[in-house]
């Protein structure tokens, strides 16, 4: 153990001479702390003395700093991105995202809605004619008469006003009848009794009166008067439970909506206004004779349609026009093979998968009407059905015909079919039920005049209220024309109700707001959602726009240094 240390000391410094020599036995302790202590001190003083000959330590190197030059270049370096992009980018940014937006007049678009742009009422003038009377006493009958309808009316958007026919000839009455603006002439002649009858092929309600019951110059009533009231209301009470329940049923204010027709009169008409096609000005016939077998290969349809149609076909011309076509088609099969057809089974005889229907041509809604070579007949009839036809709603009619002797179908044999097409004709275009057929196309112009104003408001008022609704809908300029155009064409038809011009004008009207609500443009933006258009927006907002923060943050950053630097050495 003593050689280590021995060692060691060695290698550290030799021992000086004059230093006795250690006690190897019991001092070797102190020997090696001494040792440790010397070693220790060599090392300091080595440390030292290279301290003091070696070079100092280099410190971080500081750039130069920068020339005022730089630091102007790079601040309009800054400065013109940003100018670029609030200037040019935003611009040009928001110029081609925004959605376009037509200015529209809402408030009188909710006006029209709301029935307070235009007061519904519906004149019906008819014209009294009483030869056998002065003029003093006929106007004062007019008169009293007036009074009476006034006080028994509880719709005041349909009333009816008389007037005292210029001429006590019945030809003149006649032309009277005919004329647009009166809806019915009323001729008044002496008898035994007070009756009544409205004529069934012109709008004509004859009336006899006892010579007794002509009131008196001062009288303020009159049964007579009454009597005739009664009866006026009765001819035109079709029409008023139509009109109150249009405006009952449509989208105008509780204010200016009137009460509607009784329970029972009201399921009627929506089964009837169910039943009926939607108003156009033009309709397409099909006349198709569809058979089992190979005859008959021919029938004379032009001049049934001719002898037995066209007739009503031009008395509908005011307000309807009519293209017509004709098929023949052999060895159709029916959907439904049963020699007895119950109600069910009239749903699914026609057999639209092989049977060569015409669609809508041009537009224009098509009315098919079906002959149909079979024996079979129909269970039981009701009002749109017979035991050989019956009325499918805004469709057409199917009429069973027994196959003929011969494979030719003559016009005679076409007779029935063609009047049973005709009525059904009438009843899916809406024509009222009751009167001469005259006065009930004058009633239908008048109920599709009010059906679509208030279908052409209601439109009005429904655009309105989406684009109130979507803020980023957008409106093309093009809606704005469609709700311009409607709103003149309905104060048109408003002030011109009645007749086939008042008519015109609510078509136009209707066509006009209907175009503009179901716009396809409208709806583009609608399938973009704002989270869309984030995930569009972020790649390229990142790239571009974290770069120009962090270099206007540096920059603010100097600039506030340097102001700091330069309010010290002031």
């Amino acid at each position: 153990m003593s050689s280590i240390p021995e060692n060691r000391q060695d290698s550290i410094a030799p021992q000086s001479e004059s230093e006795p020599p250690a006690d190897i036995g019991g001092g070797s302790k102190a020997h090696e702390a001494n040792a440790n202590a010397n070693a220790a001190n060599e090392i300091n003083e080595t440390h030292e003395t290279s301290a003091s000959t070696s070079p100092p330590l280099l410190e971080r190197k500081q750039p130069p700093p920068e020339k005022p030059e730089d630091i102007r270049r790079r601040s309009f370096i800054i400065a013109s991105f940003w100018c670029i992009v609030l200037f040019l980018g935003l611009p040009i940014w928001w110029k081609t995202t925004t959605i376009y937006r037509a200015d529209l007049p809402l408030n009188d678009m909710m006006d029209w809605a709301d029935g307070k742009a235009c007061n519904p009422v519906f004149p019906i003038r008819i014209a009294v004619d009483a030869p056998a009377l002065q003029d003093q006493e006929t106007q004062n009958l007019v008169r009293i008469t007036q009074q009476a309808l006034d006080t028994m009316s509880d719709f005041q958007g349909h009333r009816l006003q008389l007037e005292v026919s210029p001429s006590a000839s019945m030809d003149h009455t006649n032309s009277l009848s005919r004329d647009s603006k009166t809806a019915l002439s009323v001729r008044l002649s002496p008898g035994d009794a007070a009756t009544s009858s409205l004529q069934s092929h012109a709008p004509v309600l004859e009336i006899t009166y006892p010579l007794d019951s002509i009131p008196s110059p001062d009288a303020a009533s009159s049964g007579f008067a009454t009597y005739l009231a009664t009866q006026l209301r009765a001819v035109f009470s079709e029409e008023r439970d139509v009109m109150s329940y249009l405006l009952a049923t449509s989208t105008t204010h509780a204010e200016h909506r009137p009460p509607g027709p009784p329970q029972d009169v009201a399921e009627s008409l929506s089964k009837r206004m169910t039943r009926s096609l939607k108003y156009s000005r033009t309709y397409h016939l099909t006349f198709s004779l569809f058979t089992s077998g190979p005859t008959p290969t021919n029938w004379d349809i032009e001049s049934a349609i001719n002898e037995y149609m066209k007739p009503i076909l031009e008395l509908l011309g005011p307000i309807h026009n009519f293209t017509v076509d004709t098929q023949v088609q052999l060895y159709a099969a029916p959907g439904v093979q049963s020699q007895v057809l119950t109600k069910e089974d009239l749903s699914s005889f026609i057999n639209a998968a092989e049977w060569p229907l015409s669609p809508s041509i041009g537009g224009a809604p098509t009315v098919n009407f079906i002959v149909y070579i079979s024996n079979q007949t129909i269970e039981a009839a009701s009002e749109t059905r017979t035991s050989q036809s019956w009325l499918i709603p805004q469709w057409g009619s199917v009429y069973l015909l027994p196959p003929p002797s011969a494979d030719y179908v003559p016009t005679e044999l076409l007779k029935q079919p063609i009047l049973t097409f005709t009525s059904h004709l009438l009843s899916l275009l809406g024509t009222p039920q009751s009167g001469s057929l005259p006065m009930r196309l004058s009633t239908l112009t008048r109920i599709r005049s009010a059906d679509l104003l208030l279908r052409a408001s209601s439109s009005l008022g429904s655009l309105a209220r989406l684009s109130l609704a979507l803020p980023s809908i957008s409106i093309p300029l093009n809606v704005a024309d469609g709700v311009a155009k409607s709103m003149h064409h309905l104060r048109l038809a408003c002030s011109n109700f009645g007749g086939t011009g008042g008519l015109e004008h609510a078509r136009i009207a209707e066509a006009e707001a209907e175009r503009a609500f179901f716009e396809k443009s409208m709806v583009g933006q609608l399938y973009f959602p704002d989270e869309h258009k984030v995930a569009v927006y972020l790649p390229l907002l990142g790239p571009v726009g974290v770069p120009l923060v962090i270099g206007l943050l540096n920059q603010l950053k100097a600039w506030r240094n340097g102001r700091k630097e330069k309010a010290k050495e002031a």
